[in-house]
C-alpha cells in the first residue's frame, strides 16, 4: 500500500511542477517590445542664456511602447556624454529625468537644461554634444536609440546681498539674530526657517539688521514697505522662504531635511520597511545653518533625504568620515539603541547652477 501512495505522491508532484513551469513560462517569455518609431527633439542645437531660462527650449517626444500586459508604462529620459554611452559601462553615469506614466513627451525650459548640462560637466559658453535616450518600463525596461543634442550652457551672474526676517519663530523679535535670506537673483532672496510649534507664526522683513527699512503685509498679504501688519505662515514647520521685491510677492514652501532608515523606526504590520519609507524631519537653526534631530534610534542604518522623498538624498561611505555623499547608497550604522543627537550641515544649492553639493557633513552623538 505504501508503494502505491509513494507513486501517487510522485505523480502529483510532477503534475504540480508541470503546471508551475507552464505558468512561469507565461510570465517570463513575454514577447519582445521596442519603440515603434523614432524619438525626436523639437530643437537639437540649443544656446542657453538668461533670456530663455524660463522658456521652453526643446520638447522631446517618442512613440508609445506596447507591452503585452495592459498596464501603465513609465517613461524616463537618460542624458550622458557620448563617450559614456558606449562600452560595457554605457549609460551607468547618466542623469535620469522622470517623465511619468503613459507620457509621450517632455519639455525642458532653459534653466532645467542648463543645470543638466553643467551636471554632466559641459564647459560654459562652449557648444558641446550630449546624447539622450528614452526608457520605457513596466515589467522590464526597453530603450530607444540614442539621440544627439548640441548644448551651450551658461553661468548666471548673481548680485550678492541679504535681507532679514525677524519674527516670533525666534521666541522674540530680534532683528540682530533673525534669519538671513540670501540673493538668488536680482531682487529675489531665499533662505530657510523653522517655525517651532511652541512659538508664533508671524514675521516681517528688513533690508538691514535694524528697523530703519522694514516690510509688512498689505491688505492682500503681499509685501508693502512700512506696513505694521505681520506676514504669517499657515502652520508650524520648516520652510524655504522666497522673497521677490520685484513683484512684492513671497512664498513659504515646506522644506525639510530628515533622517531615514531602519535605525529610525521598527517595521509595522502594514509596512515592513517603515523606517526606509518615512523620514523624520529635522529642525533648522538659522544662526548656525545646521539641521538637527534629537530622539530615540534603534540598531540599524540612517541617512538623509529632502522633503521625505528619495529625489535628493545623501549616504555615508563609512561611519568614521563624517561626510555624506549625494546619491550614495551607503548609510551610517547605529550600533546601539538609545537617545541620539544628529546634525546635518549642507551648503545651499549653487545659485548659478541650481545643483545640490556633492557632499555634506554630519555628526551622530549618543546622549
Amino acid at each position: 500500500m505504501k508503494k502505491y501512495i509513494n507513486k501517487l505522491f510522485v505523480i502529483c508532484s510532477l503534475l504540480f511542477l508541470g503546471i508551475s513551469c507552464e505558468n512561469d513560462a507565461v510570465l517570463t517569455t513575454l514577447e519582445q517590445v521596442s519603440f515603434s518609431g523614432p524619438v525626436e527633439a523639437s530643437s537639437n542645437t540649443i544656446v542657453l542664456s538668461t533670456e530663455n531660462e524660463n522658456q521652453s527650449v526643446t520638447t522631446i517626444s517618442w512613440p508609445a511602447v506596447k507591452y503585452p500586459i495592459n498596464a501603465p508604462v513609465t517613461y524616463a529620459l537618460q542624458f550622458d556624454l557620448p563617450a559614456n554611452a558606449i562600452g560595457a559601462t554605457a549609460w551607468s553615469k547618466a542623469v535620469r529625468v522622470e517623465a511619468g506614466e503613459n507620457v509621450l513627451s517632455k519639455s525642458f525650459i532653459g534653466s532645467e537644461l542648463n543645470k543638466l548640462a553643467i551636471k554632466l560637466g559641459l564647459p560654459i559658453d562652449v557648444a558641446s554634444k550630449i546624447v539622450f535616450r528614452v526608457e520605457a518600463n513596466m515589467d522590464r525596461k526597453s530603450y530607444s536609440d540614442a539621440i544627439e543634442l548640441t548644448i551651450t550652457p551658461y553661468i548666471k551672474q548673481v548680485i550678492s546681498g541679504e535681507i532679514y526676517m525677524p519674527g516670533s519663530y525666534q521666541g522674540e523679535w530680534n532683528v540682530e539674530t533673525a534669519a538671513a535670506l540670501k540673493t538668488i537673483d536680482n531682487g529675489i532672496y531665499q533662505g530657510y526657517v523653522t517655525f517651532p510649534a511652541t512659538e508664533g507664526l508671524g514675521f516681517k522683513f528688513t533690508s538691514e539688521r535694524n528697523w530703519d527699512q522694514f516690510y509688512g503685509a498689505d491688505a492682500n498679504g503681499n509685501i508693502l514697505e512700512g506696513s505694521d501688519t505681520d506676514f504669517a505662515v499657515a502652520q508650524a514647520g520648516s520652510y524655504q522662504m522666497t522673497i521677490n521685491l520685484n513683484t512684492n510677492k513671497w512664498t513659504a514652501t515646506p522644506f525639510s531635511w530628515g533622517i531615514v532608515g531602519d535605525g529610525t523606526a521598527a517595521p509595522t504590520n502594514e509596512d515592513a520597511n517603515y523606517g526606509w519609507n518615512h523620514s523624520i524631519g529635522m529642525t533648522y537653526n538659522h544662526q548656525t545653518n545646521i539641521w538637527k534631530f534629537r530622539g530615540e534610534l534603534r540598531v540599524g542604518n540612517v541617512k538623509f533625504r529632502l522633503n521625505d522623498s528619495w529625489t535628493i538624498n545623501y549616504g555615508a561611505k563609512n561611519n568614521d568620515e563624517g561626510i555624506m555623499y549625494l546619491d550614495n547608497p551607503g548609510a551610517h550604522y547605529i550600533g546601539e539603541a538609545g537617545m541620539y543627537e544628529i546634525t546635518f550641515s549642507i551648503q545651499e544649492k549653487d545659485a548659478t547652477t541650481g545643483l545640490f553639493p556633492a557632499s555634506a557633513t554630519y555628526t551622530v552623538t549618543k546622549l
